[in-house]
């Protein structure tokens, strides 16, 4: 299964939308509902579609406003995951991303999978002030963004752009992504 999505929050300043949309691979997958009232905080709710009758639906709170849902199979087992991107929560939504992401265990249940914050990794925020884009590519989430120098004017970066490529890994039962890969594109 090929699957390609390009998520850009280049204009998230637009008008947000209550979010009520199902995502499915085959027969299996996600419905979320999230009214996107606030620009800090929300409720989402989460139902699995066809799944086993164990796993429940559930609602949890989000920072910020739901942009985007996307469906993949991070951990290639053959189950879909879910990966939801939200913008907001302060006073620069363009500057903060906030992602929140789902496994599937065997359409049995579902864990959350843990994202790592950028700003945690000296070597990856160096020039880092925001303006995101996501692809999703076969299982792997590609993360874009412009470099800016010390210099640099907010809304002109001149340091390239770096490419982070991460993938989905289990670790003592834990699912979280991790960068694998990184590269910069000169300008």
């Amino acid at each position: 299964m090929l699957l390609i999505a390009i998520i850009s929050f280049n204009n998230v300043q637009s008008q947000f939308r209550k979010i009520d949309t199902t995502v499915k691979v085959g027969k299996a997958g996600y419905k979320i509902i999230c009214n996107n009232k606030s620009a800090d905080k929300n409720l989402a709710s989460l139902k699995p579609i066809g799944f086993e009758s164990d796993a429940r639906e559930m609602e949890f709170y989000i920072k910020g406003r739901i942009k985007t849902v996307q469906i993949d199979d991070f951990n290639n087992d053959g189950f879909p995951d879910l990966i939801i991107f939200s913008t907001g929560g302060d006073e620069n939504p363009m500057e903060h991303i906030n992602i929140y992401a789902i496994a599937s265990v065997e359409n049995k249940s579902y864990a959350p999978i843990y994202f790592p914050d950028i700003l945690d990794d000296a070597k990856l925020r160096d020039g880092y002030k925001g303006q995101d884009q996501f692809s999703l590519m076969e299982g792997t989430i590609f993360r874009t963004f412009p470099i800016f120098k010390p210099d640099d004017a907010a809304d002109k970066p001149t340091g390239g752009k770096r490419v982070v490529q991460y993938k989905m890994v289990s670790e003592e039962g834990i699912f979280k992504f991790k960068a694998v890969r990184t590269y910069e594109i000169k300008q």
